[in-house]
């Protein structure tokens, strides 16, 4: 993990996300991360506006880094509504633009948990408030409608949800494998740590009806809150012993 990375998930990974400077250093040095290459990052994130300092020491998420740990929280906590039977529809009426504009208004709609039925029309189960936050109300029109598909063939057609259960039930091995029983695991569980959290932020967070059989979700879940909290214990004690 580069000194960005692992500072950026330290942070993701702290509610509310700030960290002491002390701290973040002390964690890089999991990765060989020297003190000053770890300084020398966290400048370069407050320049790009992904954290700020308070002057004192301390780092705060902020920027897209902050509306990631928003998804992120989202996607491990699980919650949805009720669904109606009924699609949310985002329709792209935006004129043509140039390909970086193109390329990031799909990534907005792709982290809305939406799924691309043909070009410049997205939609998904109406079991969700959309985040079109980053959007221009210009730029797509925004409506629900029940849809004349079989939902279940549509959202396996949006999503690669065989694929993803699969790689849920591969990471609930990986979490009962990588026991966190001392320090000596927190580097190989800081990376296990952040691959679970990703896989989460993308799960499209379906109504059940429309899930395979067998989904991973739930059992991802529940496996990786206990590990969690085992692991952050650890890591609490090895930080309690960092040299002052």
């Amino acid at each position: 993990m580069t000194a960005r990375s692992v500072l950026a998930s330290a942070l993701l990974g702290e509610e509310p996300p700030e960290l002491p400077v002390s701290h973040l250093v002390h964690l890089a040095g999991l990765f060989g991360v020297n003190e000053n290459r770890a300084r020398v990052a966290l400048s370069r994130m407050v320049a790009a506006g992904e954290v700020t300092t308070d002057g004192a020491g301390r780092y705060r998420l902020a920027g897209h880094l902050l509306e990631r740990q928003g998804r992120q929280r989202t996607g491990r906590a699980g919650t949805t509504g009720p669904w109606s039977g009924r699609w949310s529809l985002v329709v792209v009426v935006a004129p043509a633009s140039a390909p970086d504009v193109r390329a990031a208004r799909r990534r907005l709609l792709a982290r809305a948990r939406l799924g691309e039925v043909r070009d410049g029309v997205w939609a998904r189960p109406d079991n969700l408030v959309l985040d079109l936050s980053g959007l221009s109300g210009d730029d797509v029109v925004v409506g629900t409608a029940e849809l004349d598909v079989d939902s279940r063939h549509l959202a396996a057609r949006l999503w690669d949800l065989d694929g993803w259960s699969a790689r849920a039930q591969v990471l609930v091995a990986e979490l009962d494998r990588l026991k966190p029983r001392g320090p000596d695991m927190l580097a190989a569980g800081f990376e296990l740590s952040a691959t679970v959290v990703r896989h989460l932020l993308d799960d499209p967070l379906l109504p059940p009806a429309l899930l395979p059989e067998g989904w991973g979700g739930a059992a991802l879940r529940d496996r990786y809150d206990r590990w969690d909290a085992e692991y952050r214990r650890v890591l609490a004690d090895w930080g309690r012993r960092r040299p002052r």
